[in-house]
């Protein structure tokens, strides 16, 4: 005797394996960004921060030093564009308009050591591999100094605008920290992992 199983169970059964599928896939991206994240100050934002490169950067450093500099460079957009609206209108005044305008120009030159630093994380080369280490180094510091210099000059800590800007702005810089520990774990796995799948 013949037993045919009814159709709906068969799609029921056929949906559990997709299920269950899908959770092996994102548990495995959820290893992949942890293990990336571990050499990172702050981990717990870079997990979040990073978590949708999961299954696109996999186990590379590479990809990982790469995801971690687009990431700070979206962030630094953010935050330039904070800046440029709370100047638009005239939310400081006195010395903090001053401080303002410094801080625009901080987070200008962190945008472009950041862009800087991705272009060259686009191109790695094993023959000059550690001249672009060094290169990016320099760069993801002068951002990171930049971040942490446009709070300079501010004065009136509880003042509302300030609040907001200083903590968007620290977010900013450990985001741009965690950048800089993923390419120094690129620069200390070496060359032969920069193709990586």
């Amino acid at each position: 005797m013949i037993i045919v199983a009814h159709p709906m169970f068969l799609l029921l059964l056929f949906l559990s394996l997709l299920s269950s599928t899908g959770q092996m896939v994102s548990a495995k991206g959820k290893d992949n960004v942890r293990e990336a994240c571990s050499v990172t100050r702050y981990q717990s934002l870079c997990v979040h921060s990073l978590s949708h490169f999961s299954n696109t950067a996999g186990r590379s450093p590479s990809k990982w030093a790469r995801a971690g500099v687009s990431v700070s460079i979206g962030e630094v957009k953010n935050v330039k564009a904070y800046i440029a609206e709370l100047k638009r209108h005239g939310h400081m005044k006195g010395r903090n308009k001053i401080a303002l305008s410094d801080c625009a120009e901080s987070f200008a030159y962190a945008l472009d050591e950041l862009h800087r630093s991705l272009g060259v994380l686009r191109r790695l080369s094993k023959t000059t591999f550690s001249t672009q280490m060094g290169d990016l180094n320099t760069w993801i510091s002068a951002a990171l100094t930049d971040e942490e210099t446009c709070l300079e000059g501010f004065e009136g800590e509880n003042e509302k605008h300030v609040k907001v800007l200083q903590n968007r702005v620290q977010n900013v810089s450990y985001i741009t920290s965690n950048a800089l520990a993923l390419v120094n774990k690129l620069a200390t796995t070496g060359l032969g992992r920069i193709n990586d799948p």
